[in-house]
């Protein structure tokens, strides 16, 4: 199905996947992005500190929000693309995910020479000059992942989409603009998307009309005694919790007794103590500056958030 396949147009395809990044304050990094097919365009992407499902949907929220909703996503048997959240996600907003067969590469060139250019142009940058790493063990170019993030999305938004894909013949966000230059967009309705963003699980209401949840106690409604409801739930918020029966709301689980605030799956990252040392001019951040003269010009659809992904709240191949 994906040897030499090639989606005809914007959003009918979108292949996601994780690259190993940097260490950055002493933590390794992980990229979480998306390409959409067709243009080649990076719709979503994020560097996070963990390679699960909570960065997972820091990449590709922002993603859904502005670049639309694609048909079909294809991902690997990754843990964080495996993950039942992702599987609640897009069933509720319609996206077919497929995920690669285990050993077989097929359809996965894409993202594969995504993130070769990604290293090539970009992580070599972050590196810096290995001269003066050696005269200087302590300094870096980035030093918090805000910075690397920033910095990334400059890059994708000033490098990668603008340069000529060498095989399609065209920038990825000028052939993603062609496409939609004589119809709408059409985006998910905040409710929509914030509704496919939470998170569930299924309990057994007990003979006392309790529930429990990760160590929590909730009361709900005696009359769902002996039911197994749906309890609905941002992860970084225990304290709320929505009862929901086949589908119906059943109002809201009133907490009893409440030991943990948020998701064991749900780490925010940690952000730096201290802001980073000024080092130079550098490449990076001459494309930084220029993004940011750039967004101060129209509307930011690649704004990225350090808020966890839970919080309601896009690059070219030319190896």
């Amino acid at each position: 199905m994906f040897g030499r396949f090639e989606a005809s147009r914007p959003n009918e395809l979108w292949t996601g996947d994780a690259l190993h990044g940097p260490v950055v304050a002493g933590r390794k990094t992980y990229l979480f992005a998306f390409v959409d097919d067709h243009s080649r365009l990076l719709t979503g992407y994020r560097f996070g500190h963990a390679e699960d499902t909570v960065r997972l949907a820091a990449a590709l929220r922002p993603a859904l929000a502005s670049r639309g909703v694609p048909e079909s996503i294809y991902v690997d048997n990754g843990s964080a693309f495996v993950d039942a959240w992702l599987l609640r996600a897009c069933a509720k907003l319609g996206i077919k995910l497929t995920h690669s067969t285990p050993g077989r590469p097929q359809g996965r060139g894409k993202i594969e020479r995504l993130f070769r250019t990604v290293r090539d142009q970009f992580l070599v940058e972050v590196a810096g000059d290995p001269a003066v790493h050696a005269a200087q063990p302590g300094r870096h170019l980035v030093d918090d992942l805000s910075t690397l993030n920033r910095l990334f999305a400059a890059w994708a938004e000033t490098v990668y989409h603008r340069q000529v894909h060498s095989e399609t013949g065209q920038a990825p966000l000028h052939r993603w603009q062609t496409h939609w230059s004589d119809r709408p967009l059409p985006l998910p309705a905040p409710a929509e998307l914030a509704e496919a963003f939470l998170w569930a699980e299924y309990r057994t209401v007990t003979k006392t009309a309790t529930v429990s949840l990760h160590g929590n106690t909730y009361q709900v409604d005696p009359v769902l005694t002996g039911r197994r409801v749906e309890l609905v739930f941002d992860p970084f918020d225990l304290t709320t919790i929505e009862v929901r029966a086949q589908g119906k709301p059943m109002g809201l689980a009133i907490p009893h007794r409440i030991g943990r605030h948020s998701h064991p799956k749900a780490r925010p990252e940690t952000p730096a103590d201290q802001p980073p040392p000024a080092t130079g001019i550098n490449y990076l951040r001459l494309i930084d500056q220029q993004h940011q003269r750039h967004l101060g010009e129209q509307i930011n659809y690649t704004a990225l958030t350090d808020q966890p992904a839970a919080q309601r709240p896009q690059r070219s191949d030319t190896p």
